[in-house]
């Protein structure tokens, strides 16, 4: 392997090091043990949540094309993974605010044990059906687990600043540290040990079931709005309601849709730009080091979170542009930088070059996770916290089929220009979010009367 992937990645390792170890007083949130027990089952549940969904990531491509399947085929499962998650994604969301988020929880874990288990069968029938069980997993892991979060942190009286510490600490370990160690653990038993590629998926699935052991002998249930008289029909119009009339709340959809498609789309489009030619790049490696530069960003996060300014609203204005800018570097390099038509070797300049810009935008992601979660529990209602985020991720799940359907169909560059206007206009609108975010903050009175007016309709009948 060469030198300058081990440079990269100890380079990133020593920043990330020098920032933990340098956190004074100043850029420390003092908490309670009370607080510290409860967080640390947060984050110790969050991390084998996430170590069953980061073992299977690198091995669900490789899996399907071991079957023997071709490349429509497997865009095809693809697309019905997102597909499941913007169809039933909403469904489940309302189902966690009324049923409970402890119950959406579970539900993950068995739905996501399942589509671990049909990868056992090269039949294509029973894998989409493993695709359809994981978009819906999908959509309770980045709903049910946050809402929880938020509504038992509220109800147990903690300080509100003490939540960003969860945030930044589960980003740091879930997106960073667990991702690191998954991707060596997929290695270990795919490569080494010669397992096949179903091994991680196994793995993957004890993890689960570890971690839903857990969470059902040490949460407690909490709820959105778990009115009898409220049909699933009913929480989404209130919860489009709330969306329509509280601008905070659309914007923040806004920028986490724009957001989270050009990161979806930068996952699909890192290889190929790094090896046009097929040059041989060491993946897992570069994976990891993505992730470390993922690290990196949560730990500068979790300092500027701790402060008391800049705020939120404010540092994420530059967060976006600074992530557009390093999306441009495929284009910059297209045109200012010789091409190689050598087929195979080691990694071009212009690719040595759009690594460093990746993991500028990797440290960006770091970034962008516990902030968007920490706005997302300041302006979301709670009495329809999952539902309300399940759908800022309906337009996500559309942009990415789309691109995923048509991703043979424009160059490369043309795509990262795409994903570098999406960012710029997520900046403009988080200046816009920062403009009205110190306006009267309360519950939106349509949101409020709504509910009434809807909860009545069946006593007049």
């Amino acid at each position: 392997m060469e030198f300058f992937y081990f440079l990269l990645f100890g380079a990133l390792s020593a920043v990330v090091a020098a920032l933990e170890l340098s956190k004074n007083n100043k850029d420390r949130i003092h908490t309670s043990s009370v607080f510290n027990d409860f967080k640390n089952n947060y984050l110790l549940i969050y991390s084998l949540m996430m170590a069953g969904d980061w073992l299977q990531g690198p091995y669900v491509y490789y899996l399907y094309s071991q079957y023997g399947f071709s490349k429509g085929d497997i865009g095809q499962l693809f697309i019905a993974g997102f597909g499941s998650s913007m169809l039933f994604g909403t469904v489940v969301g309302s189902l966690a605010d009324k049923q409970g988020r402890k119950r959406a929880c579970i539900t993950y874990c068995i739905t996501y044990i399942l589509s671990c288990f049909t990868k056992h069968f090269p039949d294509y029938k029973v894998l989409l059906l493993g695709r359809i069980l994981g978009g819906i997993a999908t959509s309770l892991l980045f709903s049910a687990f946050e809402s929880w979060l938020v509504a038992e942190h509220n109800k147990r009286g903690f300080e509100q600043q003490w939540l960003s510490l969860t945030f930044s600490k589960a980003i740091f370990l879930g997106n960073g540290l667990i991702a690191i160690v998954a991707g060596l653990l997929g290695n270990l038993l795919v490569d080494t040990l010669g397992f096949g590629p179903v091994a991680p998926f196994d793995a993957a699935a004890c993890f689960l079931a570890i971690g839903m052991a857990i969470i059902m002998a040490s949460w407690g249930e909490n709820y959105g709005d778990s009115s009898e008289n409220k049909n699933l029909l009913t929480q989404f119009r209130g919860a489009a309601v709330a969306i329509a009339s509280d601008e905070k709340i659309a914007l923040l959809g806004a920028i986490q849709s724009l957001f989270e498609g050009s990161m979806y789309t930068f996952v699909f489009l890192w290889t190929p730009a790094l090896s046009p030619n097929d040059e041989e790049i060491p993946h897992g490696f570069i994976f990891a080091t993505f992730m470390l530069a993922s690290m990196l960003g949560s730990s500068f996060a979790s300092r500027l979170m701790a402060a008391s300014s800049p705020k939120v609203e404010s540092y994420m204005q530059i967060v976006f542009v600074v992530s557009a800018a390093s999306l441009l570097l495929p284009i910059m390099t297209t045109l200012f930088v010789a091409p190689s038509n050598v087929k195979g070797g080691s990694m071009s300049l212009s690719g040595y070059t759009q690594l460093i810009g990746f993991c500028i935008f990797e440290a960006c992601v770091g970034i962008f996770w516990p902030s968007i979660m920490k706005m997302r529990s300041q302006y979301i209602p709670e009495e329809a916290r999952s539902t309300i985020m399940n759908f800022f991720r309906i337009p996500l799940n559309i942009f990415v089929c789309v691109v995923l359907y048509n991703v043979d169909a424009f160059p490369i560059t043309i795509m990262f220009g795409m994903c570098s206007i999406f960012l710029s206009v997520a900046a403009v609108l988080q200046r816009r979010l920062m403009v009205i975010a110190d306006g009267p903050k309360s519950k939106p009175e349509e949101w409020t009367t709504h509910e009434r007016d809807t909860e009545a309709e069946p006593l007049n009948d």
